[in-house]
């Protein structure tokens, strides 16, 4: 019996990934967090904090759970006092500035290695602008990736939430399917109700067959046998009476013919002397060929009783089982009938009985109301996320302003400086280069403390969700939280599922459902749930035990011989026996006259060769005669002798074996009929049970199937644990990972900002146009208006 296999709903292909992508960068993210953060979740910590407590364990815990942060509070610690410092070193680097130090005396000693330095803090500006673009390159990259991934998360969630829906949609439609085929196996047993008489009947019929065929057939057999021996025997007295009948015409021929050569030998005289006639003559008396009539008549008695319709009688009355057993079964087969219906009443109640509805109501729920919440927050965190891109990018422009500084001061400089030329004749571009180094310089200082503010907000955020959340998740130490009682407030895993004062354990889900076990199996229902007593259908089975034991059966006697019958084959089987007929097939082996006639002949005519002319015609007509008649008698007489032969052989051949063939079908017959006698009635009862067994293993099978499809295809679980998993990509690996790629590339670029202030400081005064000269190669010495006329001019060296 084909029931069928549970189809499996189809699932979306999963989150779509933010087009932008930088593996290296989250790599190097997840490594500084580590290194930040390498302790794993204390999950004994956090379960502590939400129960009740006195005032010093809270202090306890709290201390606790500063030491598990300590390194996000050093790095936080680190970042305030950059956002302090850097504002106030910058003011104070300005005011020094202004009052001519710090560099800000416009005096440049030239030396011997002037060159060398300028050149080395060049390249050094050089690597340190490369940095801060390559980081401010990233932090672009990253803030658009995180802004596709905000976008892309309300369609992911759908997405992902619509596959909930179809897996909880499948659920009543697996169980309506196992449901409905209940009617496959509650089809064949009402077929095989409506069909008892071809179907109980047909193995009753097979049943007595088994015995009564062997029997039937040697009796129809031997029958069969019989009256082919009598039409033998019959076939043996009518080739006499031809053979008779011949004899005597052809004897009256041959008289003729022998008193016509004894006249024409007469008249040869001497030289035919020594011919003899002896030839003209039969030597075989066909008459004397033993009688058959005794025969006939035995075999005739067989043929003329009604032993083969009595045979046929049985087998028509064998052939009336099916059409009795319908008749007599009629009851039975309506009270069984209504005991289908209840059966397919109570297994269609089963839906009902099942948790599976609760729990796709809840979990209907449940996921409505995160679609509901995602739709109402959409376009609120949708227009934030907004201005947080514009701010992000505003100050990552702002690098990006600081590296063009760098850039063009990097370019511009080299461009307008000539070595020979005095520091006070620099060019324009020269100088030019120099002011934008100082520009950059300026820049840094006014935004660094709020890269660094950003950089700290997100760092703190987005890291602390990263290793709290992710890590966690992916080391299944965060299922160990879901799993402790109370933890979440409002949330109870088992009251979502249905199970009334149950402990589910969300880290076996989860383990078993990415192995897409069944729910039954994953949530243990059978320890709520007893399939047993929801496919407990012994009741109705009992019923229709019940009413086959009541059934009776019976079929009209059968009687294969009677005592006269048997008696009567045997007499014919003794009285059937041909007679000795060795001396007739002796006698037909002969030829059929005494002489060959055609040797006569052949002796006439070479004695009319010798003889006077008018006896020699006559000899010659003689001996033509002679051939002639040779020639009929054989053509009349080969035929008959043949076929005579040949019954004789058959009749022979056939009543040699008719006893004993007789005996064995008259044992088969007895035996067959005592088997009848005694075995009928168990015949139909046994086969009565086995029709009743089949029936009941049509339900058998149908309860086996639905318990094992239940419990290992309904519910398949596995797209909830990917539903997690898609819930996990999207938050870790899109949303944190690019948040986390950005304040990192940020930070670097933040952090490369101070060697860049002061590098760039340096290095302006190479290209920047000075105030005061310091002679090197001419002796020529230049002193501004007013300003330190008191000094003596320092004398240059010369290489």
């Amino acid at each position: 019996m084909e029931l069928g296999n549970i189809s499996q709903p189809v699932y979306g292909p999963g989150p779509e990934a933010p087009g932008s992508s930088t593996p290296g960068l989250v790599g190097m993210v997840h490594g500084f967090l580590r290194l930040v953060q390498p302790n794993a979740l204390p999950t004994d910590l956090i379960a502590d904090f939400v129960q009740p407590q006195d005032e010093e364990t809270f202090r306890e815990k709290f201390q606790e759970l500063l030491l598990y942060e300590l390194g996000f509070l050093i790095c936080a610690a680190i970042g305030i006092l950059f956002i302090v410092l850097v504002p106030l070193v910058g003011c104070c680097f300005c005011c020094c500035r202004c009052c001519g130090n710090c560099g800000g005396r416009m005096y440049q000693k030239q030396g011997r290695h002037t060159g060398c330095r300028r050149r080395a803090l060049w390249v050094s500006v050089l690597l340190v602008s490369a940095l801060l673009l390559a980081g401010d390159v990233c932090a672009f990259i990253s803030n658009t990736r995180f802004s596709q991934a905000v976008h892309g998360t309300f369609p992911n969630v759908n997405n992902t939430l619509d596959d909930v829906h179809t897996y909880l949609a499948s659920i009543p439609k697996q169980i309506n399917f196992i449901i409905d085929s209940s009617e496959v196996p509650l089809g064949r047993a009402n077929r095989s109700l409506q069909d008892i008489g071809p179907n109980l009947g047909g193995t009753i019929l097979l049943g007595i067959r088994s015995s009564t065929d062997g029997a039937l057939g040697s009796l129809q057999s031997l029958l069969q046998g019989m009256e082919t021996l009598a039409t033998t025997f019959g076939d043996i007295t009518s080739t006499r009476s031809s053979l008779e009948e011949l004899q005597s015409n052809y004897s009256q021929r041959l008289g003729s013919l022998r008193d016509s050569l004894n006249k024409t030998l007469q008249d040869c005289g001497d030289p035919c002397g020594s011919v003899s006639l002896d030839a003209l003559a039969f030597s075989t008396n066909f008459s004397t060929i033993p009688s058959v009539k005794q025969q006939l008549e035995a075999l005739g008695n067989v043929s003329g009783s009604n032993i083969m319709s009595d045979l046929e009688k049985v087998n028509s009355t064998l052939e009336e089982t099916p059409a009795k057993v319908q008749e007599q079964s009629q009851e039975v087969v309506t009270k069984t009938q209504d005991q289908l219906g209840r059966i397919r009443q109570e297994i269609r109640s089963l839906q009902e009985e099942l948790p599976f509805p609760d729990m796709e109501e809840n979990l209907g729920d449940a996921v409505n109301n995160v679609t509901s919440g995602l739709e109402h927050y959409r376009e609120p965190i949708i227009s934030l996320d907004n201005l947080r891109w514009s701010i992000c990018v505003f100050l990552c422009c702002t690098v990006l302003l600081v590296a063009l500084c760098n850039v063009f001061g990097l370019l511009l400089g080299p461009l307008g400086l000539k070595e020979d030329v005095l520091p006070t004749q620099r060019s324009s571009l020269s100088n030019a280069g120099g002011n934008f180094f100082m520009a950059g310089v300026g820049f840094s200082f006014i935004f660094s403390w709020l890269l660094m503010l950003l950089v700290l907000v997100t760092f703190l955020l987005g890291g602390n969700i990263y290793v709290l959340v992710c890590e966690s998740w992916r080391s299944q130490q965060l299922f160990q939280i879901l799993d402790t009682p109370g933890l979440i407030p409002g949330f109870n895993l088992s009251e979502l599922l249905g199970q009334e004062g149950g402990t589910t354990n969300f880290s076996e889900i989860y383990r078993q459902c990415q192995q897409n076990a069944a729910l039954w199996q994953t949530l243990h229902l059978d320890q709520s749930v007893s399939l047993d007593e929801l496919l407990n259908i012994s009741q109705y089975t009992g019923e229709i035990s019940t009413a086959f034991e009541k059934v009776n059966i019976t079929l009209s006697p059968i009687s294969l011989l009677s005592q006269t019958q048997k008696d009567l084959l045997l007499k014919t089987s003794q009285d059937g026996q041909p007679p000795n007929f060795t001396s007739t097939l002796e006698q037909l082996d002969k030829n059929i006259t005494q002489g060959s006639l055609l040797d006569l002949a052949t002796k006439l005519e070479q004695l009319a060769d010798k003889a006077d002319m008018d006896v020699k015609d006559k000899l010659k007509a003689d001996a033509l005669s002679l051939r002639e008649l040779d020639k009929e008698m054989q053509k009349s007489f080969s035929g008959l002798l043949q076929s005579l032969k040949e019954n004789i052989h058959v009749v022979q051949s056939g009543a040699a074996l008719l006893e004993e063939q007789t005996r064995t079908a008259l044992d088969k017959a007895t035996e067959s009929q005592e088997f009848l006698d005694r075995e009928m009635a168990n015949i139909i009862k046994n086969e009565t049970w086995a029709f009743l067994e089949k029936l009941l293993d049509f339900f058998e099978t149908y309860v086996s199937w639905a318990k094992s499809r239940l419990t290992e295809d309904v519910a398949r679980c596995k797209p909830i644990a990917q539903t997690l998993d898609n819930m996990e990509d999207i938050t870790c690996d899109y949303i944190l990972d690019s948040l986390n790629a950005f304040w990192f590339s940020l930070g670097w670029c933040t952090f490369f900002l101070l060697p860049s202030i002061i590098l760039a400081v340096r290095l302006a005064k190479f290209y920047r146009r000075m105030d005061i000269a310091d002679v090197y190669r001419n002796e020529v010495l230049e002193v501004p208006p007013a300003f330190n006329l008191y000094k003596i001019p320092r004398p240059s060296t010369r290489h």
